[in-house]
Formats: C-alpha cells, structure tokens, sequence
C-alpha cells in the first residue's frame, strides 16, 4: 500500500516537470516568433523609410541661397496677360501684281544683244537687251525723210519772208511758203511719234538705224527672262519680266469660320522657314468678295514691307492676323524654357525646392512664349537660370548610371 503510494507520486512529479518543461518550451517559442517577426517588420519599416525618404528627395533640386545666386537663378510669378487674339493660317509670297512688268517688243524683231540676266537687280531705264527690226528702220527712214522736208520749208518761208517784205513776190507766195512748213512739220511730228510708238527713238547721228533697246520701265528685279541672242521676239511674248520687290504680297486661304474673324487693315505678322525667329509685319490690304469652289476658301491678302529683298516669290509663309478682341493667356520668358528627354519644361519653385514641369508650348510674342498647359497662375518658375538647373539634373543623372 505504502509502496503504490510512492509509485505514484513520483509519477506525478515526473509527468508535473514534463508539463513545465513544454511550456516552457512554447512560451519560448512565441518570444522567438515575435522577434523574429518584430526584426523582419523593423526591416520593412526601415526600407519603406528610405524608399519614402529617397521619394522626397526626388521632388525637386535643393539649392541654398548662395548657390541660386551663383547659378543667376531669377524666379517669376505666373500671371496671366491679356493678350490680342488672333488666328494663324498658312500662306505663299507673291510678287505684288501691281509692280510686276512684263517685258515685250512692239515690233518684231531679232535679239542682237543681252546686258540682263535672271535675279538681276535692274534701275528704271536701264537698257535689258537690243533688238534689230526691219519695221525700226523704215519708222527710222521714214523720220529722216520728214525732218529734211521741213528743214527745206524752213528755208523756203525765211526766203519769201525777206522777198515779201521787199515786196519783190506777191502775198500769196509767203502764204504758200508758210503752208509747206506746216506741211513738213506735221509730217515730221507723225513720223516721230511713230518711231516712239514702235519702240524706237530718233538717231542722233542722222543715219536710219534699225536697233532699238528693251528698256526696264521701274526700278525691280528680273525674275524671268527668255532672251537669246539670234531668237526672234515678239510683242506676244514677254522677253523679260521685273517685279519691284520692295513689297509682297502674302495670299492665304480663309474658310468660313475664321472669315468672321478677319477684317481689312488688321495687322499680321509673318513668318517663314529660313528666318524662323524673325517676324514681318504687314496689314491685310483685301479680301475676297467670291468663295473659291475647288477649295471652299476666300483669298485674303496681306501686304508686307521687303526692302531687303528676303522674302522671297512662292516662298511658304505662316501668317498671324489679329481679330481685334483680347483674351488672358500664360507666358513665360523664352530663356526659362529647357529641353529635358526631347520634352520642354520650366522649373517651378515647390516645397522648398526646384522641380521639372513638361509644359505645352504655344506661340511666342516679344521674347515670350505662350504656354498651353503644364503651369498655372500664382506659380514660382525660374525665369533665369535654367541652363544651371538642367546641368544639374543631367549630372546627377550621368552619376546615377555609373
């Protein structure tokens, strides 16, 4: 009896130790669970903090006073402007047709000599080419004719003028003598104007001549020429044409919608390919009054100044016509806007820091550009300095990659 008692508590004492032991075991167990939990969470925490440290890094370049100073770093408020508005349409240069000559014999004749040639600048008067005619010399014969004829009445009358006064001829004799110079005079005065109408002029040497010169009738530039020496020319055919260039023309095509918005004497201003940051100014000096069928447009013209010759005949143009009324636009200086990746952007002073925006261009206007989207009013953008900002990024970006 004694002896199974004994038996049993030990039993229990051993099954009792076993029992702490295992929970021993699981309490530590669960320690090292959440430590382990806690050391792979402290890690999590730790890189989602640099991830969102490196994130505000990012959000723009830091730059301490001294350093903007140095970089000529120039911030500017957005505002918006009001700015006239206007509309844009493509356009050719044309010869204005008011000062264009086309340039032909009156007479048939054979080209003898050419003193011109093509892109020429030419003076009013000046000789283009001599030309030999039959039709010349006969007007020039015809002349000399006319002109002895009535140097001979000349004479006549100043002989019966001295016999009448001595009373040695009769009246009607100085009568008739009178008549013959007016006779001959009127006689000379048709020939010459026919030689003048022909082309020709008088010969100084009093010999008939045959040549005359295809002379230029303003001041211009040849801007055709079809003259050969030994080809016949003729009055049906224009052996020279000058064009005063010192103006153009500018011809666009209106459709109906901007018709409404375009007026005669609005200012435009003018831009072509070869001189991309020049503008020329001119006004619309008409507009059509008939809808063109085949391209459903309405011509309009717009004058512009060309002393310098730059403007070239059917060179493309794009043309700006100011409608009259004014809208509020967003402009930036030009100096302000970078090339990052092929985009356009501006930096834009936030949080402290300088940060690249893409923006949208639009026109520019005096050392301007209009910005479509990508700023907004009450915006800091950095109006100066941009060159020193973009090294910047670009350096830091070369720096990245090694």
């Amino acid at each position: 009896m004694n002896t199974s008692k004994s038996f049993n508590i030990s039993r229990l004492h051993r099954l009792t130790g076993a029992s702490a032991l295992i929970a021993i075991l699981l309490v530590l167990g669960g320690c090292g669970d959440k430590t382990a939990n806690g050391a792979e969470s402290s890690k999590k925490e730790t890189k989602q903090d640099a991830k969102g440290g490196a994130g505000k890094e990012e959000k723009g370049l830091k730059l301490s006073a001294e350093e903007q100073e140095r970089a000529g770093i120039k911030l500017e408020e957005i505002n918006p402007r009001l700015l006239e508005d206007s509309i844009n349409v493509t356009a050719t240069i044309r010869p204005n047709q008011d000062r264009v000559a086309k340039i032909a014999p009156r007479v048939e004749g054979r080209i003898v000599s050419v003193s011109a040639n093509l892109g020429d600048t030419v003076r009013a008067g000046q000789a283009l080419a001599v030309m030999d005619s039959l039709a010349i010399g006969e007007a020039q014969s015809t002349l000399l004719r006319a002109q002895s004829s009535e140097r001979v009445a000349q004479a006549d009358l100043k002989r019966a003028e001295s016999l009448s006064a001595e009373e040695i001829i009769p009246q009607k004799d100085l009568l008739r003598a009178r008549g013959e110079l007016e006779r001959a005079s009127a006689e000379s005065r048709a020939a010459r104007d026919k030689l003048r109408l022909l082309g020709g002029a008088a010969s100084a040497s009093g010999q008939a001549q045959s040549t005359f010169a295809l002379v230029a009738p303003f001041a211009g530039t040849v801007i055709q020429k079809k003259a050969t020496i030994g080809e016949l020319g003729s009055p049906a055919d224009a052996v020279f044409t000058i064009a005063d260039l010192s103006t153009v023309w500018i011809e666009a095509n209106l459709t109906d919608q901007l018709l409404s918005k375009v007026r005669k004497g609005a200012t435009a201003n003018v831009t072509v390919g070869a001189y991309p940051d020049e503008r020329f100014t001119g006004r619309v000096a008409y507009i059509a009054n008939v809808l063109d069928k085949d391209s459903r447009t309405i011509a309009a013209r717009i004058e512009v100044a060309n002393k310098d010759g730059r403007l070239k005949p059917e060179m493309f143009a794009n043309a700006t016509i100011a409608t009259g009324s004014k809208k509020e636009v967003i402009s930036v200086p030009d100096g302000a806007i970078s090339l990052l990746q092929g985009q356009p952007t501006i930096f834009v002073m936030e949080n402290g820091g300088f940060e690249p925006r893409a923006i949208e261009l639009g026109d520019k206007v005096g050392g301007r550009t209009l910005i479509k989207s990508g700023v907004k009013p009450g915006d800091q953008i950095v109006a100066a300095g941009a060159y020193a900002l973009k090294a910047r990024i670009l350096k830091s970006q070369i720096g990245a990659s090694d």
